[in-house]
């Protein structure tokens, strides 16, 4: 099995759990502070690393507390970090994260680094290596890093999988350098320009998708699971049942779930059905990467 490439952002979240999320101009008091490595590449990293990939994980911290912090839990996980770059100005960056009672959140995030994650920063050898067959990326560093980090993975040969998170438009000329893509419902509805409420919904999302280059689309739909039409298989994985506690990181762990599967070379439906339960796990728990599942817990 080759390698797992993970190119995103690494943040420091600050959660407040309460009863409700405040309106605008509102102060309540909340319950229990927690404070946790995230980001969604960081996120990502973890909980593939957890699952039993062999992860690469290139980010840009800053010269800090919060940085030192990152870096040594990313080794402390088995995760490479030797590609991870130190910016001698910016900040490292943090998110602060309210999760109400039924376990929804809101999130507030400051890049710091993350925001000067370059192309210059990507060494070429990660691509030319020959020991990555996956590069995974999100939208927490600067579009034109993803961009060019995309397209020098497909010309390698590397299948690029891109959770298009937080949503925003893109340009014809990344997703046709995309081998798949993972939006939910709403970061497919600003892609696709169709209202996406279900499955019933999906499939003229996921064909829009693809007619714009993207060669495989699964559309994540919350507990109802995820609607994919792919190459290897077309229709619905049904989600599993449980009790949210935290949905901060649910997104994140089923990436990092599906690459490590599909590293695995398991057969589409099998690895969707193996990020589900993934997903489903970690947000019986509090935090980011503290919510991740390791492999074993995996029924």
């Amino acid at each position: 099995m080759k390698g797992i490439l993970i190119i995103g952002s690494s943040n420091t979240d600050m959660v407040i759990k309460t009863d409700r999320i405040p309106v605008p101009g509102e102060t309540i008091l909340g319950g229990r502070f927690l404070m946790n490595p995230g980001g969604k590449g960081a996120n990502q990293a973890v909980a593939a690393s957890r699952l039993g990939g062999k992860i690469t994980f290139i980010t840009k911290r800053g010269n800090d507390l919060f940085g030192n912090q990152t870096l040594d839990l990313l080794m402390k996980e088995g995760i490479n970090t030797e590609y991870v770059v130190n910016d001698p100005a910016l900040p490292s960056g943090v998110a602060l994260i309210t999760v109400d009672a039924e376990g929804e959140n809101c999130i507030v995030v400051a890049p710091g680094a993350n925001g000067n994650l370059l192309p210059a920063d990507i060494p070429d050898k990660v691509f030319t290596s020959g020991k990555h067959d996956i590069l995974l990326l999100q939208l927490e560093i600067p579009l034109e890093t993803v961009i060019y980090t995309a397209g020098r993975a497909g010309e390698k040969g590397l299948k690029v999988i891109f959770n298009p998170a937080p949503a925003q438009k893109l340009p014809d000329k990344l997703l046709e350098n995309l081998w798949m893509i993972t939006p939910n419902e709403t970061e497919a509805e600003i892609l696709s320009g169709i209202a996406v409420s279900g499955p019933e919904t999906a499939p003229e999302a996921a064909d829009i998708l693809l007619n714009r280059g993207v060669k495989n689309v699964i559309i994540t739909l919350g507990e109802a699971g995820v609607y994919a039409k792919t190459e290897m298989f077309t229709g619905m994985v049904p989600g599993v049942k449980v009790k949210a506690v935290d949905t901060t990181a649910a997104g994140d762990v089923f990436n990092g779930a599906l690459a490590v599967a599909l590293s695995e070379k398991m057969k589409m439906k099998d690895a969707l059905e193996f990020a589900c339960r993934a997903a489903a796990l970690s947000v019986t728990r509090m935090g980011a990467q503290a919510s991740a599942p390791y492999r074993n817990e995996i029924a």
